[in-house]
């Protein structure tokens, strides 16, 4: 199954892909609130629908195919670290800490984009995409959750692209916290979630998803990888998210950028060279992943923010004049 949420004229759909249309849930429902019924909630409906209403999709827009309750985004690929930590930290390694359990920060879900929907970054000389698998959490989620529990919590994947200024995100980490300016004005999701029991045929024997995955810049190859290449298993990845916390249906668990020029600051960093260039205004970054389908974004322009000064330095008195 696929679930979507689209923009037909100036109504908002939310309802099930099948074939080449799109049908409305039935009862007005929302795609939280099938993700809120679990896989077989959703089974259920999609034995409902009412063909009869649905429309091409070629006659809608497709949105992003949730709003999600809150994205974590994940740093699952080891050779992404390799190679984009010597662009960003000016040292090429992968820390021992890395290998301990799947670090992640939590970006804004109030940024998501839908598919061919533009990105406008801030100002930035190393505007970058990352490629990313986004698990979609749903049913009543948990806290303390088992891997086998969280691996049951998972209702589906989507495609998910990180736009990441590298330069303000290279600022920014050397202050010992995560990137938040260069990364929190743009996340693309889409184009749609498939449902877990629907990838089942691409788990290997050890509980990853060996999906091919491919990234192009203006019809030029950039990077490929399989999915399979991650540290951790999506499971292992929500598990972690629920631990001494809670995770709730519509989370969505980003992997981390797939290696082999999953991003342009890999291959920056492997390269010691900005080549290729970074992203400019109109280009167009398209995503594939094998089972799930392709997410296309162009670069608006850039917008300049309103200026913050810097610190003032401050006599630390303990007490007021």
């Amino acid at each position: 199954m696929r679930l979507a949420r689209w923009l037909d004229g100036s109504v908002t759909g939310e309802g099930f892909i099948v074939g080449d249309a799109v049908v409305p849930f039935p009862g007005g429902l929302r795609v939280a609130g099938v993700l809120a019924r679990g896989l077989a909630g959703a089974r259920e409906l999609h034995g409902q629908l009412n063909h009869d209403a649905g429309r091409p999709l070629a006659a809608v827009r497709l949105l992003a195919p949730l709003v999600p309750a809150a994205i974590r985004d994940f740093v699952a690929f080891e050779e992404h670290v390799e190679g984009v930590s010597a662009s960003v930290d000016g040292k090429s390694e992968v820390v021992p800490e890395w290998y301990d359990a799947p670090t992640f920060y939590f970006t804004n879900p109030h940024t998501v984009l839908g598919p061919g929907e533009p990105v406008t970054p801030p100002v930035t000389q190393r505007l970058d995409f990352e490629l990313e698998i986004a698990a979609v959490v749903g049913g009543s989620g948990g806290s303390n959750l088992s891997v086998e529990e969280a691996g049951s919590a998972i209702f589906g994947y989507t495609i998910m692209n990180d736009w990441s200024a590298r330069d303000i995100q290279s600022r920014e980490m050397k202050v010992r916290l995560g990137p938040a300016k260069g990364k929190d004005f743009g996340t693309s999701l889409g184009p749609w979630i498939v449902t877990a029991d629907e990838l089942e045929p691409y788990v290997d024997e050890d509980g990853f998803l060996g999906l091919k995955a491919e990234v192009s810049v203006n019809g030029e190859p950039v990077g490929e990888d399989l999915v399979s290449n991650m540290g951790w298993t999506f499971g292992e990845l929500v598990s972690y998210a629920s631990r001494n916390s809670r995770v709730v249906p519509g989370d969505v668990l980003g992997s981390g950028t797939v290696g082999n020029g999953g991003c342009l600051a890999e291959l920056w960093g492997r390269r010691g060279e900005l080549t290729p260039a970074p992203l400019a205004e109109g280009d167009e970054v398209r995503m594939v992943v094998e089972g799930i389908g392709e997410l296309t974004a162009t670069v608006g322009a850039a917008v300049v923010g309103p200026l913050v000064p810097r610190a003032r330095t401050r006599s630390r008195a303990r007490t007021r004049v």
